[in-house]
């Protein structure tokens, strides 16, 4: 059906919840934060959705996902499952006329990425995909010194996102399985998020990619016969001949979550390091300097996010709630800069499958135009 919902955002939105595991606490403690009633939520069977239901304080737990997503008192959909099943959940909402938050990556393929944005447009509802890292003060902070020039024409970039929870062979998750996970798993999972910021903070598009990848164990404690990656490797060029690599790894012993952008400039260096996400780094040919969260000496979008006074830090639990509070802004018809959308999932699709496809044939690959994809579908 399509949506019949007007854009004025009820006293408080009620937000379903399916899924229950970690990214079902870090989404209900953003929407909470936002002000939504968490109203109900769904899981792989009643029994888990209730012992979910007393863990988050949810007000009621659904036998199935129609339940929930077919109650007319539900108003945005939060998907929080494995990778495999996002398409088809988020087709379920958007048919039933549901605002939808759906966790990256929006699908495990683009074909079915696109079909996603075509329906979003046809319900005229609000979906969106959590790439939160948008949301720190200090990212928007970088992003606005490019647009306006401080850093000058930009000639490479370079990022890595490296993590050491799958590091022994020991290590195990339902990711590392393709049929759940999709058939990327570490540039999937946290390379998207790594070329969502590289695009989203220079303002240009990666157009070409070259890659390499590996995956160290066959076969882990429970999973055999493994076919997706533990580590990327690629190389890249931008619309505007900007050049730039990328290192994606969930075997880097030492590294938790560590997310870093650098871009150089003709006039200037700017570094992000969401392990260390209250600092900037600016670089200049007569010295650097770390430039501190301090929001009467930020731009208005990096004043914005910033809702703690300078020295009091901000996480990744604040650029979560960022996020989630932004989304629900634009149900409300408040549509703020930077809210990543599907056709940000959909973009982020054609990346992962362009840089998968480019490591099994070693073969430089040129990077759809994702506009002309999404009018293909039309």
């Amino acid at each position: 059906m399509e949506n019949d919902r007007t854009t004025t955002t009820p006293s408080r939105l009620r937000a379903g919840f399916v899924g229950a595991g970690f990214m079902a606490e870090v989404h209900s403690r953003a929407a909470r934060a936002a002000g939504a009633d968490i109203a109900g939520i769904a899981s792989s069977s009643r029994a888990s959705a209730e012992h979910a239901k007393d863990r988050l304080g949810v007000q009621q737990a659904y036998a199935s996902v129609h339940d929930l997503v077919e109650d007319d008192a539900i108003d945005v959909i939060h998907i929080c499952t494995p990778n495999s099943t996002h398409y088809g959940l988020a087709k379920t909402a958007l048919k039933a006329g549901k605002h939808v938050v759906c966790e990256k990556p929006l699908a495990t393929n683009v074909q079915d990425a696109t079909e996603l944005v075509a329906l979003a447009a046809k319900a005229g509802t609000v979906a969106t995909v959590p790439f939160i890292y948008r949301f720190h003060p200090m990212v928007r902070e970088a992003r606005e010194r490019i647009a306006s020039g401080q850093t000058g024409r930009i000639s490479a970039i370079q990022g890595s996102y490296l993590q050491d929870w799958l590091l022994s062979r020991e290590d195990d998750n339902w990711r590392v399985d393709a049929v759940l996970g999709g058939p990327s798993r570490a540039f999937a999972d946290i390379g998207s998020h790594l070329c969502d910021l590289v695009e989203f903070v220079s303002g240009e598009q990666i157009t070409k990619v070259g890659a390499l990848s590996r995956t160290l164990f066959s076969g882990r404690t429970n999973n055999k016969d493994i076919q997706t990656e533990d580590l990327v490797a690629a190389v890249f060029a931008t619309e505007s001949g900007t050049v730039g690599n990328l290192l994606v790894s969930q075997v880097a012993p030492g590294r938790k979550n560590r997310l870093m952008i650098e871009i150089a400039g003709s006039e200037g260096t700017l570094q992000f390091d969401q392990e260390a996400p209250e600092t900037l780094w600016l670089g200049k040919r007569t010295g650097s300097q770390l430039l501190v969260r301090d929001a009467g000496a930020l731009s208005p979008e990096a004043a914005r996010l910033s809702v703690l006074p300078a020295g009091h830090p901000q996480g990744y639990q604040d650029a979560f709630n960022a996020f989630v509070a932004d989304t629900y802004a634009a149900i409300g018809g408040d549509v703020r800069e930077g809210l990543p959308t599907f056709q940000d999932g959909l973009r982020s699709a054609v990346l992962t499958e362009c840089i998968i496809k480019s490591s099994k044939g070693g073969e430089w690959i040129d990077v759809p135009n994702t506009k002309e994809l999404e009018g293909a579908h039309q």
